[in-house]
């Protein structure tokens, strides 16, 4: 188990541990989620640029147009429950 304190503020530093296990670096920001049996969840919010590079693609390159369209398709692929 791992634990810190609360300032009079409110406040706690997150312990090393637990931002490693996050990902979460400073500037970074997290989301309490509170659980219907009490307990708190904590999760981090990823700003978009640690992001980049997350997913693999290993095809052709595509253009931003064949991206659109694929985007397109696949939504109404979706809405007419495909």
């Amino acid at each position: 188990m791992i634990e810190s304190g609360i300032t009079s503020k409110g406040q706690t530093t997150i312990p090393k541990a637990v931002r490693e296990a996050l990902g979460v670096e400073p500037g970074d920001r997290v989301r309490y989620a509170i659980l219907a049996d009490g307990k708190v969840m904590m999760m981090p919010i990823l700003r978009a640029s640690r992001l980049y590079g997350m997913l693999k693609y290993n095809g052709p390159p595509v253009s931003l147009e064949d991206m659109d369209r694929g985007i397109v398709e696949g939504a109404i692929e979706s809405a007419m429950g495909s």
